[in-house]
């Protein structure tokens, strides 16, 4: 064999042994049932607020301390303590995305994304509420 083509393999090995590394990072979103059975292991869940539990927040006391209660579509749910401030409109949201850990029966979040209202759903009678003019 040549020597190009040696080093050709070996790049290629290299280039296998790495996408092999980062799959292990790709995770996928979980219930939370079964997110309790996989305990400290990192994840991310889709959920709603849970109105019936009220948010934990005091921006005096402690700005970095937030705890409220989730559920997902399948009707599991959790608390959540995040140690963050606040995410602006996070009542707002139709829907969550939590990273983080589930610890005994509380989920340690390290990140929330908001996921954005129903406002900005098309509208089919936007049209008709603002006259569209055009000018020369």
């Amino acid at each position: 064999m040549k020597k190009t083509h040696i080093i050709l393999l070996v790049l290629i090995a290299f280039a296998i042994v790495i996408l092999i590394s980062y799959t292990g990072d790709l995770s996928s979103y979980e219930t939370i049932g079964s997110a309790k059975q996989k305990q400290g292991k990192f994840l991310n869940l889709i959920v709603k607020m849970d109105k019936t539990i009220p948010v934990q927040y005091d921006p005096v006391k402690d700005p970095n301390l937030l705890k409220f209660g989730v559920q997902d579509s399948l009707g599991g749910k959790i608390n959540v303590v995040f140690h963050n401030t606040m995410p602006t409109d996070m009542e707002k949201s139709e829907r969550l995305v939590l990273k983080g850990k589930v610890q005994g029966d509380v989920f340690e979040c390290s990140a929330i994304v908001l996921k954005c209202p129903s406002k900005y759903k098309d509208n089919p009678n936007a049209n008709k509420e603002q006259p569209v003019t055009f000018t020369n």
